[in-house]
């Protein structure tokens, strides 16, 4: 978009639609965007009420009239990946854009992981300087918070160089770039995402009262139990704290501790329940995409269980808004972490496997236990690439780990089998590890407060296209756990060079 055009767009979205007397796309409508090929294409905006409206596009004429509100929207027909194209909106005025693209549209959502930006990305100083490219396109959605949903956002498409991409999504780069690789289209990548957030922000009121009634009673709970001067003396004293920490960490030549956050008051925060939908994805809607990719979870792990079920309604949630069917939606398995429970992997783990049209990237090789934003993401955007390539687009390739099927128990030893053998089952870089085991004998699997199975290590092995677990503690094993910690120090892979997920046999 010219200097001109951008300030005018800046302008227009500041004031009331009803003010204006000239027909305006909305925002994802603006040069260097790309439009998802082989779907029909609505495109919409605002105008004066009763004003006539043509769109034209790839030989194609619609035509719409505004409505008493000012809203207009046509659907083009299907159109092949190519360009760029001309796409000219006329009404009392004609705005004509000159460089907008088919192919493949994406978004990229989640919190901190998905926002983690190339310019902190591991391969920066490599990856940047290679990022042009004029047929890989940007849009990055503003973080903003709405109690109703909203219609538009300020934000406008960019094509891929290093300027743009440096401040982009790190996984939605590498997810885009190894698609534009394998397709050979356009692609169009569409970054709304937030760190710390909840998957109940990005959830609409509706489907949170169905199945996420809690989400509103901790949130008023939270109100009720705010006091904004008693949060600012404890800010004051926690800032003072970290002063004398930083002072005794430097004198003794050791790291210092970080930086106390600004507590969030829970009456503004970006985790009110829907804030996150209304602001942030409900403008984007129903702009034509082919599916989403997925990286949050880690806000959601001290209710692992809750986001067995919100997870997946969330995901529901998003395609019945966006009228699109059940679009794919991919997503990544929280990375291994001091501070994250293996429940949050197992909720994701039960979300893929009764989610229609989902995968799950794994990457318990690829985590930093004392650092929640890993800093390699190119493996990351390039498990999720592999997914759609796979399942999208039709690639003979595979694309996930393996993943625990069946338990036999035989002569004293569990035999597990595996999905997603991917050639073949590997112990990478030595014997197996990993795995531990539990007995049937009720008085002897208790675990040391006797709250349930205690679970042993035990030695692993691969045979063909399974992997048998014994432990000399356990006479009759009844159940199996893989990778069961906050940090999982894990090697089974298959020979795609994929890992395979955490799991318990004995899930609840």
């Amino acid at each position: 978009m010219n200097r001109k055009l951008s300030l005018l767009a800046g302008v227009l979205l500041a004031l009331p639609f009803a003010a204006r007397a000239e027909v305006q796309p909305h925002p994802l409508f603006t040069e260097g965007a790309v439009l998802q090929r082989g779907v029909n294409i609505p495109v919409w905006g605002k105008a004066k009420s009763g004003e006539q409206v043509t769109v034209e596009f790839c030989g194609q004429t619609a035509k719409a009239t505004a409505d008493a509100e000012g809203s207009w929207k046509v659907c083009l027909k299907k159109c092949d990946a190519g360009g760029p194209f001309k796409l000219v909106i006329r009404g009392e005025n004609t705005i004509t854009l000159t460089n907008v693209c088919v192919g493949e549209v994406w978004v990229c959502s989640g919190q901190s992981n998905m926002g983690f930006t190339m310019n902190r990305a591991a391969n920066a100083a490599t990856a940047i300087p290679a990022s042009a490219d004029p047929q890989l396109r940007l849009f990055k959605v503003p973080m903003v918070t709405a109690d109703t949903p909203q219609y538009g956002v300020k934000a406008e498409w960019a094509v891929s160089a290093p300027a743009a991409v440096s401040n982009f999504t790190a996984v939605g780069y590498f997810f885009g770039r190894d698609l534009r690789k394998a397709l050979g289209v356009p692609v169009g990548l569409i970054m709304t995402a937030w760190g710390g957030s909840y998957a109940e922000a990005w959830t609409d009121h509706a489907t949170l009262a169905k199945v996420c009634p809690a989400a509103f009673e901790r949130y008023e709970a939270s109100i009720k139990g705010y006091d904004p001067e008693k949060a600012k003396v404890n800010f004051e004293r926690a800032k003072a704290n970290y002063k004398v920490a930083v002072a005794k960490a430097k004198a003794a030549g050791t790291k210092p501790p970080n930086a106390p956050r600004q507590p969030d008051d829970p009456r503004t925060t970006k985790n009110r329940p829907s804030v996150l939908f209304n602001a942030m994805l409900a403008p984007l809607q129903p702009f034509a995409i082919r599916g989403a990719i997925w990286y949050q979870g880690e806000s959601n792990a001290g209710r692992a269980k809750e986001y067995q079920t919100l997870f997946p309604a969330m995901i529901a949630n998003w395609r019945q808004t966006w009228k699109l069917g059940d679009f794919p939606f991919f997503f990544v398995q929280i990375a291994p972490y001091s501070g994250q429970p293996p429940e949050i992997r197992e909720a994701q783990l039960i979300s893929w496997q009764k989610t229609p049209n989902t995968a799950m990237a794994v990457i318990t090789d690829h985590g930093d236990a004392a650092d929640i934003h890993p800093t390699a993401k190119e493996p990351v955007g390039g498990r999720l690439a592999l997914a759609a390539r796979a399942l999208t687009y039709g690639e003979k390739i595979e694309f996930s780990g393996p993943v625990f099927s069946k338990l036999k128990i035989k002569g004293g030893k569990a035999v597990l089998s595996f999905d997603h053998l991917g050639g073949g089952l590997v112990a990478k870089d030595g014997a197996l590890k990993g795995f531990t085991v539990a007995g049937a004998d009720p008085a002897s699997s208790k675990d040391s407060a006797g709250a349930g199975k205690k679970f042993v290590p035990a030695t692993a092995v691969i045979e063909g296209d399974t992997v048998v677990v014994s432990s000399a503690e356990v006479k009759a094993p009844s159940a199996v756990r893989f990778g069961w910690a906050n940090v999982p120090e894990v090697n089974l892979f298959n020979k795609a060079g994929l890992p395979a997920t955490p799991f318990r046999t004995d899930v609840e």
